[in-house]
């Protein structure tokens, strides 16, 4: 302690004596101070710690082991900067001491002076070898992720493939040689030492979210989830690790589950905008753009540069269908990020959403210039040429998308529904078989080749293919029709009939829906406006034209509560739940 190394100090200049002189009274408290400092830190009461030390450097300037237990002590309270003055004066103190050293290259360490802190670290290795004692794991991983820091990769994997030699079971080092491996794309190595991080020790969160990392960066999406998932178990308070699963459920198709994490991370941390975009990625990717258009204009005002930002809420305000707000947000992202293809290729559609079909070809052509075998380019480039009536030109397009991806479902569709109206029904069947085979959901396709099999005296595979789209698109009039039609020409007058009553009735109620959507848009409109009596016409004449509509009920609901009628608008919120399905997206309007 101090009063006994300053005891030994005197009695080496007076050797005539045999006898200790005894200390003075500050050094004496200097050493009760520390005695107390150090029993309250083994007992990691900190403030205690801090408050003893202080007191008997301030007794003690000249001895280092004050200074540098004060240092420590400030270090473990995350004050780098003073920690680092203490250290710096144990240290021109005692220069050989490797505690105060190794406490020194953790402050510099701490505040990212990764140069200083290699350069301790350094000298600190070189008195463990001299001393026959390796660093600790701690030291290790510290002084590797300093000289990555600074640029020496092979270096910190050197270090810590060093201290692995000496604590082969240890989980921190094999996590951190792993994060170091991944950072260099070598995924294979990387998994391994995540692996036998986890094995060594199986509650350790950071392996288990480094791992699900690695495998979301290899397209394994389920498997990240679960590691994820179980890092997110292990420590629910870092946000991290649920924006991490967020993103796995998403590229999983997970996309409930991705928003649900995201919303609970966000409410943990409302501030943080890493959660917000995430969030709103997901929402953008379960279908809500509208709901994510919000968010995502809250990380733009925090990032008002990034490009991806500004690339996502323009998708989103397309989607919306709001190609006018998006087009500005795409020219600030091409600012940014000029050689992007995609960008290139979003800003063309956003312009064919506005019918700016020159400008949208010229977007298409130049995201082609950067990829020039991009199939979803040439796709969307032939379909501006076909809005143009350019069909010599967009066919090629067509050609070349498929030909570049044959697992695209949209250029055989297309290219059938040219061919069909060019009446090349042979080119238009073999086309409209390929869509539907590779997206048999498409109910469209299939009615188109049921149409063209009709044409081409095909009446058995004609109905089974206008059967198929009646199963896929069971309120359109036009596929009962066509069956209608092949069924008189069989001699089926009963079943014919059937079909054009049906597709009768489907007419009637498609004018209803039309009706009444008119009528709700006009509701909306003076709703907001604030002319609580119009709206409430309108929105009534809305239930009337469609009563098996949910949504005017529901916008009737709200109109009819701000006019404080609450039983009557308890009555319309009773109707819209009964139509709505649970998954309608009612409840974010």
């Amino acid at each position: 302690m101090i009063g006994a190394a300053q005891a030994t100090s005197h009695s080496q200049t007076k050797s005539t004596t045999t006898h200790r002189p005894t200390p003075s009274p500050q050094i004496q408290s200097a050493d009760a101070a520390f005695r107390a400092g150090y029993a309250a830190f083994q007992r990691n009461d900190l403030q205690s710690a801090h408050v003893e030390f202080a007191k008997a450097v301030r007794l003690a300037p000249g001895v280092a082991a004050a200074h540098s237990a004060f240092g420590a002590v400030l270090l473990a309270e995350g004050d780098g900067h003073a920690a680092a003055a203490e250290l710096e004066t144990a240290q021109k103190l005692n220069p050989s001491d490797p505690q105060t050293r190794t406490n020194l290259a953790m402050a510099y360490f701490q505040l990212r002076e990764y140069s200083r802190a290699a350069s301790e670290f350094q000298s600190l290795r070189q008195l463990s070898v001299a001393a026959g004692e390796p660093l600790s794991p701690e030291a290790a991983v510290a002084y590797a992720t300093a000289l990555n820091a600074t640029g020496q990769k092979g270096e910190a994997q050197q270090q810590l493939e060093l201290a692995l030699h000496n604590f082969p079971q240890n989980a921190v080092l094999h996590d951190a040689l792993g994060t170091l491996l991944a950072q260099q794309e070598r995924y294979d190595e990387a998994t391994a030492h995540f692996q036998s991080a986890i094995s060594a020790d199986p509650n350790m969160a950071a392996a288990h979210y480094h791992l699900g990392s690695v495998l979301l960066n290899q397209h394994n999406a389920a498997e990240a989830v679960n590691e994820l998932d179980r890092a997110k178990s292990l420590d629910k308070e870092n946000p991290a690790y649920s924006i991490q699963l967020g993103r796995a459920l998403t590229a999983a198709g997970r996309e409930g589950d991705a928003v649900a994490t995201l919303r609970q991370a966000v409410l943990h941390d409302p501030s943080s905008t890493d959660a917000q975009y995430e969030l709103a990625f997901a929402l953008q990717a379960a279908g809500n753009p509208k709901e994510s258009i919000p968010l995502f204009e809250k990380v733009l005002r925090a990032r008002p540069q990034n490009a991806a930002v500004l690339t996502n809420l323009g998708l989103a305000l397309v989607q919306i269908g709001d190609a006018k707000g998006a087009i500005p947000l795409y020219l600030r992202a091409l600012k940014v990020n000029p050689n992007s293809a995609t960008l290139r290729e979003d800003l063309g559609v956003a312009y064919l959403q506005q019918s700016d079909l020159d400008h949208a070809i010229e977007q298409f052509h130049a995201g082609l210039e950067l990829e020039h075998d991009n199939p979803q380019l040439h796709y969307d480039l032939g379909l501006a040429f076909k809005l143009k009536d350019n069909l010599t030109a967009a066919v090629p397009e067509f050609l070349r998308s498929a030909e570049l991806d044959g697992n695209l479902p949209d250029p055989p569709y297309t290219l059938g529904i040219l061919y069909m109206q060019q009446g090349n029904f042979a080119e238009a069947q073999t086309q409209l078989e390929k869509a539907t085979a590779l997206n048999p959901h498409n109910g469209a396709a299939w009615e188109a080749l049921g149409n063209v099999y009709k044409q081409s005296d095909q009446p058995e595979k004609a109905m089974a293919a206008l059967r198929q789209a009646i199963s896929l698109l069971p309120n359109q009039p036009s596929p009962h029709i066509s069956l209608a039609a092949i069924l008189a020409q069989r001699g089926e007058t009963t079943a014919a009939t059937a079909e054009r009553k049906i597709a009768a009735d489907l007419s009637r109620v498609a004018v209803s829906r039309q009706r009444a959507d008119f009528a709700l848009d006009s509701g909306r409109l003076l709703l907001k406006r604030g002319q609580l009596s119009e709206a409430i016409a309108q929105l009534e004449a809305a239930v009337t034209a469609d009563p098996n509509y949910a949504e005017p009920h529901l916008v009737l609901a709200e109109a009819l509560a701000r006019q404080g009628r609450s039983a009557e608008a308890a009555v319309q919120r009773q109707q819209a739940a009964k139509l709505a399905p649970p998954s309608s997206s009612l409840t974010h309007q």
